[in-house]
């Protein structure tokens, strides 16, 4: 198996776990412990999707206006055609993001923030504001941590 083919595989699994599974039944209805440590605990679902970095971003973005599909693109650096496409898609999965698809020459697509979304974005924006305030702290610990274990393998 190629590199990095195993997160790959992950990535297109979670995106597209059918409603039939049984976690995402048991959270459409609404009837379940809600234990996350649990490993058929349909919250699961939720915290995979907020976890990754593209979702961050996305959400805090679209909370501030809609916004069409290249211009994120362009806004976000690293962000690829493949992962925003992906990423966009599963946010309207779970009814965070609406898309809007405008019939002109090229097509217009332009995303927006739902109200749900809205709810989770200024969560999610709290996490950012943490990592910029702390990304020096969290560099100086991994360089003690590195010096440290340098020599003990």
């Amino acid at each position: 198996m190629p590199p990095g083919s195993a997160v790959v595989k992950k990535a297109l699994f979670r995106d597209m776990v059918p409603s039939e599974k049984p976690r995402a039944a048991k959270a459409a209805r609404g009837s379940w412990p809600a234990n996350p440590y649990a490993d058929d605990c349909p919250t699961r679902l939720v915290l995979d999707r907020i976890a990754d970095k593209w979702t961050v971003l996305l959400l805090i973005l679209l909370s501030r206006r809609p916004w069409r599909f290249n211009e994120l693109r362009r806004e976000i650096g690293g962000l690829t055609q493949k992962m925003a496409s992906q990423t966009l898609k599963g946010l309207e999965r779970d009814g965070l993001v609406s898309r809007k698809v405008t019939p002109t020459v090229p097509v217009t697509v332009e995303y927006s923030i739902t109200p749900l979304g809205r709810t989770l974005s200024e969560t999610v924006d709290a996490l950012r504001i943490w990592a910029e305030r702390h990304m020096g702290d969290v560099a100086k610990a991994q360089v003690q941590y590195d010096r440290t274990k340098a020599g003990t393998v």
